[in-house]
C-alpha cells in the first residue's frame, strides 16, 4: 500500500497494510485543479453558446437572407442587421451554455470517477465550486453588460438600419399576398413580387384619399419607381381597371387603362416609423427610469418599462443560478455524460423560461410587482441549486485507498498531458 504526496510526485510504503491512505495538497495543487476544471467548462461553453444561439437566430436567418435574394438588399446591409439582433439572443443563450458547460464538465469529471479521488484526496465540493464561480462571475458581468448596453443599443440600431433599408428600398415593405397600409388612403396587395423586387404582378389597391368616391383598382403589372431625395414612391400600374362608386348617388363607373401612375408618399410611412413610441427594450437604465419617473408623475402606470429594468439584472443573473445547480446535478454518474448533460439543460433551460414568461407577462400586466415577478424564477432556481449542494456536500464517497491511488495517479497523468 502507498500513499501520495502533495504534487502525486513520489510514492510512499505505509505499514500496516490496514492504515487508511492521507492526502495532502499545497496551492499548487489547488490551482493545477482549478485551472483542470476551468478547461473542462471552456469548451462546453464555447459550443453550448454557439448551438444555442444558432437554434435561435434560425428564423431571423432565414428572413435576412429572404430580403437578400429576393428583395435585393445587399449582403452588407444583412450583416449589419444581424450584428443588431445577435446581443438580443446572446442575452439568453449565454446563461443556457453556463448551464450546458457545468453539467457536461461535472457529468465527465464523476463518470471517470474523478470527483471521487479529488474528494479523497482531501478536496471537497465547495473548493471544487471555487473555479465554477470564477468563471461564472465573469460570464455574469459579459452578460450584464450585455443586457445593459449591447441589447438596447442592438435593438435601437436595428429599427434604424430598417429604417433606411425601407427608405432606400420601399419595395422592402411590400410582402407577396399580404395587405399592406402604410400609405395614407391606399392598401396595397400584391399577389407575387418578382426579385429584386421593383416588379409586381397580380396589384389590387384600395383608394380611399377621396371621401366621396371609392376608388377600387385592378392591375396584371405594377412597376415602383421611387423618388428617394422627395421621399415619393411612384407605382406605375399596366394593363388594369379602375372601379368607382360614388358615394352620393351609388353610381358605378369602370374605366380601363394601360398606364395608370399612382404617387404614393413615402414619408408619411416613414413619419409613421418615427413618431412610434420606443419600445423598452431599446432604452437604456437612464432612459428607463426617467420614463418610469415620468410617468407615475403623470399618474399613468409604467408596467412594462419597471419589469424591462428588472430584466436587465435578472437574466444575467441566471448564470450564477444556473453554474450552482448545475454543480449537484452533473456529478451523477452517469455514462453518457454529453447526452445526458444536454437534455438536462434543456429540461431546466425550458422549466425557468417558462416561470420567466408566465412572471413577466404577470408583471408587464401589473398583477405582479415588477422586481417580484422577474426575480421569482432566479430565487426558485437559486433555492433549489442551494438544497442540492448541500446535500451532494454531506454525501460521504468512502473509497478503498488502492483505489483511490489508482484514480490520483490518472489524475496526475491528466494533468501532466494538459500542461504539456
Amino acid at each position: 500500500m502507498h500513499t501520495v504526496d502533495a504534487t502525486f510526485g513520489r510514492f510512499h510504503p505505509v505499514a500496516p497494510i490496514y492504515k487508511v491512505a492521507t492526502f495532502h495538497y499545497d496551492s499548487g495543487f489547488v490551482r493545477t485543479i482549478n485551472h483542470y476544471i476551468l478547461r473542462e467548462i471552456a469548451v462546453p461553453f464555447a459550443l453550448g453558446l454557439a448551438v444555442f444561439t444558432l437554434i435561435l437566430l434560425i428564423a431571423r436567418i432565414l428572413k435576412l437572407v429572404e430580403m437578400v435574394v429576393n428583395r435585393g438588399v445587399p449582403a452588407l446591409e444583412v450583416l449589419k442587421l444581424f450584428s443588431y439582433i445577435l446581443p438580443g439572443f446572446l442575452e439568453v443563450t449565454v446563461p443556457m451554455a453556463v448551464l450546458l458547460a457545468v453539467l457536461v464538465a461535472f457529468g465527465r469529471l464523476s463518470s471517470d470517477s474523478e470527483i471521487i479521488a479529488l474528494k479523497t484526496s482531501g478536496v471537497s465540493l465547495y473548493q471544487l465550486m471555487q473555479p465554477v464561480a470564477v468563471f461564472a462571475g465573469v460570464v455574469y458581468l459579459v452578460a450584464l453588460l450585455v443586457s445593459m448596453y449591447a441589447r438596447p443599443w442592438g435593438n435601437t440600431q436595428l429599427r434604424s438600419g430598417l429604417y433606411e433599408i425601407a427608405k432606400s428600398r420601399a419595395s422592402a415593405g411590400i410582402k407577396e399576398k399580404v395587405f399592406t397600409d402604410d400609405f395614407a388612403g391606399f392598401v396595397l396587395y400584391v399577389d407575387h413580387i418578382e426579385p429584386p423586387g421593383s416588379m409586381l404582378h397580380g396589384v389590387l389597391i384600395s383608394d380611399t384619399r377621396d371621401t366621396t368616391q371609392r376608388n377600387t383598382i385592378f392591375a396584371k403589372i405594377g412597376i415602383l419607381v421611387p423618388n428617394e431625395p422627395l421621399h415619393l414612391l411612384t407605382l406605375r400600374l399596366l394593363d388594369g381597371s379602375v372601379h368607382s362608386l360614388d358615394q352620393k348617388d351609388q353610381s358605378y363607373h369602370r374605366t380601363d387603362f394601360t398606364t395608370y401612375d399612382i404617387t404614393l408618399d413615402l414619408n408619411t410611412a416613414l413619419t409613421n416609423l418615427r413618431a412610434r413610441e420606443r419600445d423598452p427594450s431599446e432604452m437604456t437604465m437612464a432612459e428607463l427610469r426617467t420614463l418610469i419617473e415620468t410617468k407615475r408623475q403623470a399618474g399613468e402606470p409604467a408596467f412594462a418599462e419597471a419589469v424591462e429594468l428588472q430584466r436587465k439584472f435578472s437574466i444575467p443573473f441566471a448564470c450564477l443560478a444556473f453554474a450552482a445547480i448545475g454543480i449537484p446535478l452533473g456529478i451523477q454518474p452517469t455514462r453518457a455524460v454529453r447526452s445526458r448533460g444536454f437534455s438536462l439543460s434543456i429540461a431546466v433551460i425550458f422549466g425557468y423560461y417558462i416561470m420567466l414568461t408566465m412572471s413577466q407577462s404577470l408583471g408587464e400586466r401589473g398583477v405582479l410587482p415588477a422586481a417580484f415577478a422577474m426575480w421569482l424564477p432566479n430565487l426558485v432556481l437559486s433555492l433549489l441549486a442551494t438544497i442540492l449542494l448541500i446535500r451532494a456536500a454531506r454525501e460521504s464517497f468512502a473509497a478503498h485507498p488502492s483505489r483511490a491511488t489508482t484514480w490520483l495517479v490518472a489524475l496526475r497523468a491528466r494533468f501532466a498531458r494538459g500542461k504539456n
